[in-house]
């Protein structure tokens, strides 16, 4: 069972078992199951060949693994790989689906990273968790607080000033094992805040040390959650054809849906990775309500169309200052005009 380098091989992860396509050089279909430890044994001695992945988990220290070896890699995201699945969805059927999939000439590849690209997203998920798991807290304890009549301010400023007097005033109401345990809330949300500020802090520190990260700090809109996450993800934009590429692979562009002729502009589509498209949107929302010296573009469109629309107009400009700064190695020029198209 050799492969040659023009073989491609459609491969189907888990945690446990891996199911593996391909097709021989005389024309004959092999599907092929492995354990976990014959797996990378069975690519580890053959001739370079093209892989093909599904995204999820796992799929990028594999991807970092086989290149290693000399092969060929590509990550296709499940979207794309879904199209190809024909009858009854099984491990058989998906490794097909990758084999067809990676095949494709319009085959568009998840960009393969490096274990500190990989790490920084890492402390953005996080981040996000203790961010929602302090949020679920204080939702908590603003309950618990309500039972006793003792409605907390709206915001998290407004909890904090209040909490030590509210707590002070139920001492001599409350049980001392139920008082106990509202402090301990409390705590906990304090212990939270000082996990999410640690993480920024190792963030920072990674920040510093990338220029690319710098250069994007300087977009207005644009902070350190937002940079660091748009630098570890992105990688190369240069796979990139263009900034309208790009804020697609955001989820930023509209959908189409067409027929006889006829299309029509819906929503934005919504795809890529979600987190990215919320900070770019957030940044753009910071900007709308508390940016000074806006650009007359931005302005016209936020007295024109309604907030959320503007919204995402401003994301979407943000994401294509985003690409040509990473694409073509520049800094950002508030004063910057595009030249007009060619041709």
């Amino acid at each position: 069972m050799e492969y040659s380098n023009k073989t491609v091989v459609g491969v189907d992860t888990a945690k446990r078992v891996f199911q593996l396509h391909w097709m021989e050089p005389g024309g004959e279909l092999v599907d092929l199951k492995l354990s976990r430890q014959k797996f990378q044994e069975h690519f580890a001695n053959r001739a370079p060949c093209r892989i093909g992945l599904e995204a999820c988990g796992g799929s990028q220290e594999w991807a970092r693994r086989f290149r290693r070896m000399g092969h060929e890699v590509m990550v296709l995201p499940a979207q794309s790989v879904r199209a190809f699945v024909t009858g009854n969805k099984s491990d058989v059927q998906d490794a097909r689906a990758i084999w067809t999939a990676v095949q494709h000439p319009r085959a568009k590849a998840v960009a393969i990273k490096d274990e500190e690209q990989q790490m920084i997203l890492g402390l953005h998920r996080m981040r996000q968790q203790q961010v929602k798991f302090r949020t679920a807290t204080i939702n908590c304890l603003r309950g618990l607080l309500s039972e006793y009549g003792e409605v907390m301010p709206k915001g998290r400023a407004g909890l904090s000033r209040e909490i030590e007097g509210v707590l002070a005033r139920l001492t001599s109401r409350l049980p001392e094992l139920g008082l106990e345990e509202l402090r301990r809330q409390w705590g906990r949300v304090q212990d939270y805040d000082d996990a999410i500020a640690r993480i920024e802090r190792k963030l920072e520190v990674w920040s510093e040390s990338h220029e690319a990260c710098r250069r994007l700090r300087a977009v207005p809109g644009i902070g350190l959650l937002t940079a660091t996450a748009l630098v570890a993800a992105v990688g190369d934009a240069r796979v990139f054809r263009n900034g309208r590429e790009f804020a697609a692979w955001l989820g930023l562009v509209p959908r189409h849906r067409g027929t006889g002729g006829k299309t029509r502009t819906l929503g934005i589509s919504k795809r890529g990775d979600r987190y990215l498209r919320t900070l770019l949107i957030h940044g753009a929302r910071a900007l709308l309500v508390n940016g000074k010296d806006l650009p007359d573009w931005t302005e016209k469109i936020k007295q024109n169309k309604p907030f959320n629309v503007a919204l995402v107009a401003v994301a979407n400009r943000q994401a294509r200052i985003v690409w040509a700064l990473l694409a073509h190695d520049r800094e950002y020029r508030k004063d910057y005009v595009s030249p007009p198209p060619r041709g």
